[in-house]
């Protein structure tokens, strides 16, 4: 059978498609290293737009004040120079006026939640003086530099990133791209990291949405419930000076987990100058003090302190002006 051929128009029309079958689809434009992939594995996860995802991080900037600030963290500080940042009179008196004006919450969540209302206090006094400074930087902006511009904490950041966009919305204060919050994308007086908003942010006024901006129930609960899910010991011991004898054992810790029962320390060389359980399991530190090295106990609730911000000298900080609050509210006010 003979076969009628092909007119040239239809075979070049022909050939043109075939060429255009193979040739790989451009890649879409995107504003930041790494936000097609971030994109595919949100969208993915929580079957958010990616059209509405997309425009989110294109409307985000790399800030190079971000990346300047985490490399001058107040932490690397010696004790005798970050204690004076957070224990001042004004700090202390302005705490103590926090707790006397929401006493009544301050003392419903900490029987609820098993933590002393002057720890809670003192993180938000710590954390953002007391609700007056939540940070300046936009959080979208903060996470993006972090995430995507900075290798050396990449994928730490990179993962809040992810779980920002993942967030639903009643969890958040507002929409994504008007946030506030610091330097490193925490946000809320009690300076929250979104997967700490995943895990442990409380809805305590059973609103359907956790606010951790502007409703101080969630803010109070949502401390609480961190420190209690981090194996808070309700009544238990924080620190407590050492003294160390003419010839202690020298002691490195890695981190502030306690190791040892009371008793072996003080056995090493270092006595406590208060009464404590001999068998109670505690960690030393070693500070660097004004008037010279100070030696610390360290117990399960400073470890928990910790978990909150990693830094030994942030969570002495907090204990140290949880005290100071305590005591100028007076025993019949504060928790024991």
């Amino acid at each position: 059978m003979t076969v009628a051929p092909v007119p040239f128009p239809v075979r070049f029309l022909a050939i043109l498609a075939l060429l255009w079958m193979g040739t790989p689809a451009p890649a879409t434009a995107t504003t930041h290293p790494g936000q097609a992939e971030l994109v595919r594995e949100v969208a993915r996860d929580t079957g958010k737009s990616p059209q509405a995802l997309n425009a989110l991080l294109d409307g985000a900037k790399m800030q190079q004040a971000i990346l300047d600030a985490i490399s001058r963290p107040a932490e690397a500080k010696p004790w005798k120079d970050y204690r004076p940042i957070f224990l001042t009179e004004q700090r202390i008196s302005e705490g103590i006026a926090f707790y006397r004006a929401h006493r009544a919450l301050l003392e419903q969540v900490g029987k609820q939640y098993g933590v002393a209302p002057q720890y809670i206090v003192a993180i938000v006094g710590v954390e953002t003086n007391y609700g007056r400074n939540t940070g300046k930087y936009k959080v979208l902006d903060a996470l993006v530099t972090l995430g995507l511009y900075y290798p050396p904490r990449a994928t730490f950041f990179r993962a809040q990133l992810k779980e920002l966009l993942s967030l639903p919305d009643n969890h958040l204060a507002g929409p994504v791209d008007t946030l506030t919050g610091s330097y490193a994308g925490a946000q809320g007086w009690g300076q929250f990291m979104p997967t700490s908003i995943r895990d442990f942010a409380v809805d305590a006024d059973h609103d359907g949405h956790i606010d951790l901006s502007n409703s101080l129930p969630d803010i109070f609960a949502s401390v609480a419930n961190y420190f209690v899910q981090h194996g808070w010991v309700s009544g238990g011991p924080v620190a407590a000076r050492a003294q160390p004898d003419g010839a202690p054992r020298p002691i490195a810790v890695k981190d502030a987990k306690p190791q040892w029962p009371l008793e072996q320390l003080v056995a090493w060389g270092y006595a406590p100058l208060q009464h404590l359980p001999p068998d109670e399991s505690a960690s030393l530190q070693t500070l660097e003090g004004p008037n010279g090295p100070e030696y610390w106990f360290t117990f399960q609730n400073f470890y928990v302190i910790t978990r909150y911000n990693r830094s030994p000298l942030y969570a002495m900080a907090v204990d140290q002006l949880a005290q100071a609050i305590a005591a100028g509210v007076g025993p019949a006010e504060a928790a024991p």
